[in-house]
């Protein structure tokens, strides 16, 4: 997959070499790898050679998730530096004064980084690496002009010492400790991989570069700085073995061993990385081709790096990607939970929808028939209670018995009523009919058997005999009552 793939790019200010891995076996699975050179550009800078670094890897439909870069050796210095302390985060937090010191110049301007080559009791010794902000700055924000943000900026020397650690197979253990030769058109490496033992010894390989002119004898220039590097090299073992490859074939590995009193052969970059000649066709040098193929293998590598972003702009390419993943499927969630929202809340609607139009025909089909809009709170007791009070009202005011009405006619009816239910059988008389307010005065005789079927026909009929009086004439009963409609 596209995703695990791995592009190590190797770059100087007139050229750049690409090789891009997949994590396959020891040394990865080479997918491509080509040269290119901005020498015959009119405009010879670092945006053209990224611009062609970017075309170069469209034409051949690489596809990778990270860019790792080698550092050309002209591009940053190599220093020595001593360091009181052996914990590495004490040594980076004071390497940048101990380095200061040592150069006796501003580090402000400068990016670092460095590795532990051995400690002691005493100490540290450190490899430490320093280049120009502005170069930096001028190399980052070309490639990520073209969607090449790389994880690290490496020295190139930190890449090839990589590559041949993982990629060239050296013999059965030896006495002695290999030294690596490597020359390109115009560069040298001398690289001694690290070593551990129970004396001690260094823990980062011992690295020195130099350049090459193409006028000198390459076989008498490598002759004359492997003497100074094994010389400056510390360690348990002394160099009895040297490792040469030339990218112009000019040394003699026979020679330089004789003259150096070491066992000396030539090695195969190519073929210790795998590769076919047809495969590194269109790189520039299998030097440049190791370099970049070594950056690329930065993947690999657990633990530190000597890495110029971690000084300089720490890499956040994949604090970013996550960063646009997690706002995404934030966004893809809250998409998701509204059509949710919406599924399940439709039939809610639709069903209060229904509720309303129901509502809306029983108000007007009923509206007619209700008395009043009944609150939520009224009381249906008292309601029934109220509407049998009127109606049982409406009743007595239609037969004109309603004793709460209080006009004249209804008194008059009260009493014609009860005179009618006795008049044949007590042979009435009524003289007078006085109603004043809510008395009503009636004089008048009857037979003289008759006085107590009058009385009760008039306390049945819903009238209360206040005062009443009477006497027998000629055989009649003249009577004088003060009667009031019963509350």
């Amino acid at each position: 997959m596209e995703s695990h793939n791995y592009l190590g790019i190797y770059i100087s200010t007139h050229a750049a070499t690409a090789v891009c891995l997949h994590p396959q076996g020891k040394g990865g699975n080479i997918l491509g790898c080509f040269s290119v050179s901005i020498e015959d550009q009119e405009q010879a800078n670092i945006q053209t050679l990224a611009s062609l670094l970017a075309q170069g890897c469209a034409e051949r439909k690489l596809k990778f998730s990270e860019v790792a870069v080698a550092l050309d050796c002209a591009m940053f210095m190599q220093h020595n530096v001593h360091s009181e302390f052996n914990d590495p985060k004490r040594i980076a937090a004071t390497v940048k004064f101990d380095t200061e010191e040592a150069l006796a110049t501003d580090i402000a301007e400068v990016a670092l980084a460095f590795e532990i080559a051995s400690g002691d009791e005493i100490g540290s010794k450190l490899n430490v690496f320093t280049a120009q902000r502005s170069v930096l700055t001028e190399v980052l924000e070309a490639l990520q002009q073209y969607n090449l943000d790389p994880v690290t900026i490496e020295p190139d020397v930190g890449c090839l010492s990589r590559f041949i650690n993982r990629m060239v197979e050296t013999a059965e253990p030896r006495e002695g400790e290999t030294l690596f030769g490597i020359l390109s058109q115009c560069r040298g490496y001398l690289v001694v991989p690290p070593t551990t033992t129970d004396e001690g010894g260094r823990i980062a390989p011992a690295v020195r570069t130099f350049l090459v002119g193409s006028s000198q004898d390459r076989g008498r220039l490598l002759t004359r700085e492997v003497l100074v590097t094994t010389a400056l090299v510390e360690g348990a073992k002394p160099v009895d073995s040297l490792k040469i490859f030339d990218a112009a074939g000019e040394v003699n590995s026979r020679e330089v061993g004789q003259k150096l009193g070491i066992e000396a052969e030539t090695i195969d970059l190519c073929q210790a990385a795998g590769a076919e000649p047809p495969d590194v066709e269109n790189c520039t040098s299998p030097a440049d081709f190791a370099i970049a193929h070594g950056a690329a293998l930065s993947h690999w590598q657990k633990g530190r790096r000597v890495n110029f972003r971690d000084d300089f702009n720490p890499f956040e390419g994949k604090k970013l990607r996550t960063q646009r993943a997690l706002r995404l499927a934030a966004a893809c969630v809250t998409i998701l939970l509204i059509v949710l929202g919406v599924y399940f809340h439709t039939p809610l609607v639709k069903a209060d929808a229904d509720r309303s139009d129901l509502r809306r025909k029983f108000a007007k089909n009923y509206s007619d028939v209700t008395l009043r809009k009944l609150r939520d709170d009224v009381n249906i007791k008292k309601a029934i209670r109220e509407l049998t009070n009127l109606k049982r009202k409406i009743e007595r005011g239609g037969k004109g018995l309603d004793p709460g009405d209080k006009s004249v006619s209804s008194k008059l009816t009260l009493v014609l009523a009860a005179f009618n239910k006795c008049a044949k059988q007590t042979d009435l008389n009524v003289k007078s009919i006085n109603i004043s307010g809510d008395n009503i005065t009636i004089t008048g005789d009857t037979s003289s058997k008759s006085g107590q079927v009058l009385y009760k026909a008039i306390k049945d009929g819903g009238l209360q005999i206040l005062k009443e009086g009477g006497e027998i004439k000629a055989g009649r009963l003249t009577f004088n009552y003060t009667l009031r409609p019963k509350t």
